[in-house]
């Protein structure tokens, strides 16, 4: 299917929530449909059920943060589907407030955005409501804030201070034992 097809079987699929949809772009062939996020559950669920769509899988939830290259809002959080039966996708990006950083979780539509939730709350802070077990994944509960936002310190808050640290010399090689 065109992009430009998909594009109006998506729209029209979303006929009831067309006052979220704030964009759509058509790049390289991929579709992307700009949303806000306050029915995004809605619009998930809207192009996974329609027969002529069928997005029955979401290969990949990620964020971006958009403080310095503007937007609708500060966060975006991105959703890849696919759908197996028609050999297409589609992206849709659900924009976040700053203040405010939550969306609905999507993990009782698929059951891949379990974990890949947990990684933008960890690494973004954007909390997903309703989520089963919303806990950090790649970084230690110590940590107080979420490195990959733009303003996060690049030498972070301190939480490397307490490291321990290995000294080795400019030059030195690792030796590794033989094996008898």
């Amino acid at each position: 299917m065109a992009p430009e097809e998909l594009r109006d079987q998506a729209l029209a699929a979303l006929t009831d929530y067309k006052d979220t949809v704030l964009s759509t772009k058509i790049f390289h062939g991929q579709l992307t449909l700009n949303v806000t996020g306050e029915k995004i559950i809605e619009i998930l669920t809207a192009l996974r059920d329609t027969p002529e769509l069928a997005f029955n899988y979401l290969s990949d939830l990620t964020a971006v943060d958009h403080l310095e290259i503007g937007g609708p809002e500060r966060f975006a959080v991105v959703y890849h589907l696919v759908s197996f039966d028609h050999n297409h996708r589609i992206v849709i990006k659900a924009f976040v407030p700053e203040n405010n950083p939550e969306i609905h979780s999507a993990t009782a539509l698929w059951g891949t955005a379990d974990w890949q939730e947990r990684e933008v709350w960890d690494l973004y802070g954007i909390k997903f409501i309703g989520h089963p077990n919303l806990t950090r994944l790649l970084n230690p509960e110590m940590i107080t804030g979420h490195p990959l936002r733009k303003d996060y310190p690049l030498r972070g808050y301190g939480e490397r201070d307490t490291h321990r640290r290995v000294e080795r010399e400019i030059g030195s090689k690792y030796k590794p034992k033989k094996l008898d």
